[in-house]
């Protein structure tokens, strides 16, 4: 159980003026960079960790957290008014948001999107609370052995859940991940792999410049290739929705926000995976399923408290593992590391205050959001009056720039290049990126945990399979991949 006294102190801690003024401008930077198509929450997060290289690791994650904050929330903007998710995790938003809007009710809209994030938010925050102390505690127990299996675990549910229709596809992009983590020097003997005589290689392929391409980069190639622009609808309606639309789904938002906290928990899954199961749920369980797609004001919250329920969800085993529950938050992993901080089992023993100074900075980047987006509708939807063609070039230089600001080397931007190309080649046939992305994350520890764990039993994989928990981890690695290969039968033909 959290101490009163702890989570008091590091709200007392975020309530600081220079704290609160970064919150304040973080959240509404991710606002607008959620707003924005073309501008995701994991390039956001990539360019904005190296300009907190010389700031203070509180003032730094305060920063980082009210941007992932701010961003997922805010590309429920553009889903709603021009049925185009600013982001991947307001794709399933925009089914019903973008109905609502048609039917003059885009304002309204937009508040019980507000709405949805900020409870959604707040459910995560509860359980992020009370599930990292313990989860912490339990990962005391993992070792080697474990680490391998929790990391191919990651891997193959992350494929099968972010490609639903075709999971070989995610989980090609996966093993394609791990294989680029695997260039450079590995981490036992320090051997170089893969590098093929280029000496930038030897250091390995770093992770930002490489998401900064395959989602920052991807965008812009995606935006150039496609000709369909998109369509304004009317921004009309009330400003505040009906208390009783917020009343009648409380139990929604509950089930929701449980929902998406959930499924941010799983490696590599996702906010946006934890907006479409959240959605099915509620439409599941609705009265009116007729109304989804339609202009259902339960299926939008559902979505939003999904998706924003995720956040403090993925961040969980960041903290207690140093596993990223999603793209974003493997930036954030990345950032927490660069600032000298090392999540993981420990972290409840060594930096104990560092986890409810993240649950107090997440509560205030959503009350902020909520106040910011109630009541700067109207002068954040004027950003989206942007023409593409001045956005697109925009968007590249920020991109160059936050490859090479990391190590200030040429190399980076070529790698930045090159996973943008491959990421666009790959969405075009289909092939998820985050999987990709979280195999490249996870294949460092993937690698070091099979190879301590083959030192550690003198080369024998008996352990990988015997003890407790690596047992449970590689039969359910087995079952699934079992599971998802079965052959599907075919329905009859009913014209036979």
């Amino acid at each position: 159980m959290p101490e009163l006294s702890a989570i008091l102190a590091g709200f007392s801690d975020a309530l600081a003026l220079n704290l609160l003024f970064v919150t304040v401008w973080s959240t509404l930077l991710g606002i607008v960079i959620g707003m924005l198509p073309g501008l995701t929450v994991t390039m956001g997060l990539a360019l904005l960790t190296p300009l907190t290289f010389h700031m203070d690791s509180a003032t730094a994650i305060t920063a980082l957290l009210g941007l992932y904050v701010g961003a997922i929330y805010g590309g429920s903007r553009t889903a709603i008014i021009l049925n185009m998710p600013g982001t991947p995790a307001s794709a399933a938003t925009a089914l019903d948001g973008y109905p609502l809007a048609r039917q003059a009710r885009a304002r309204e809209a937009l508040a019980l999107a507000t709405v949805g994030s900020f409870f959604g938010t707040l459910v995560g925050v509860v359980l992020l609370l009370f599930t990292a102390p313990i989860l912490a505690d339990y990962a005391l127990n993992f070792g080697s052995f474990e680490f391998f299996w929790l990391a191919f675990f990651g891997v193959v549910i992350s494929g099968h859940l972010t490609a639903l229709d075709d999971p070989l596809k995610g989980w090609i992009a996966g093993f394609l991940g791990l294989t680029f983590a695997m260039i450079g020097q590995e981490q036992v003997f320090a051997y170089s792999r893969f590098s093929f005589g280029i000496h930038d290689l030897t250091g390995g392929i770093s992770l930002i410049p490489a998401m900064v391409g395959a989602f920052g980069l991807v965008e812009i190639l995606s935006g150039i290739s496609s000709t369909k622009a998109p369509e304004m609808s009317q921004n009309t309606g009330r400003l505040l929705p009906k208390v009783r639309d917020v009343v009648n789904n409380a139990g929604t938002m509950a089930r929701s926000g449980i929902a998406g906290t959930v499924m941010g928990l799983i490696p590599g899954v996702g906010e946006d995976i934890g907006a479409w199961v959240s959605y099915a749920i509620a439409k599941r369980l609705s009265r009116a399923k007729e109304l989804f797609g339609r202009g259902s004001t339960e299926g939008l919250i559902a979505a939003e408290t999904g998706n924003s329920a995720a956040v403090p969800g993925a961040i969980i085993p960041v903290l207690t593992l140093a596993i990223p529950g999603s793209a974003p938050s493997a930036v954030l992993l990345a950032a927490l590391v660069i600032h000298g901080i090392q999540p993981g089992p420990m972290i409840m023993i060594v930096s104990a205050e560092l986890v409810y100074g993240v649950v107090a900075a997440i509560v205030l980047a959503a009350a902020t959001m909520t106040v910011a987006g109630l009541a700067l509708t109207t002068p954040l939807l004027a950003v989206l009056r942007v023409p593409r063609e001045r956005l697109l070039p925009v968007i590249f230089v920020l991109c160059t720039v936050g490859a090479f600001a990391i190590a200030a080397r040429p190399f980076d931007v070529w790698t930045m290049l090159a996973f943008g190309i491959l990421g666009f080649v790959l969405r075009q046939m289909n092939y998820p990126m985050a999987p990709l992305v979280l195999g490249l994350v996870l294949g460092d520890l993937l690698d070091k945990s099979l190879r301590r764990g083959l030192i550690l039993s003198e080369g024998s994989v008996e352990p990988f399979l015997t003890r407790p928990i690596s047992a449970v981890l590689a039969a359910a690695t087995v079952l699934s991949i079992v599971l998802l290969l079965r052959p599907r039968r075919r329905k009859p033909d009913p014209r036979a």
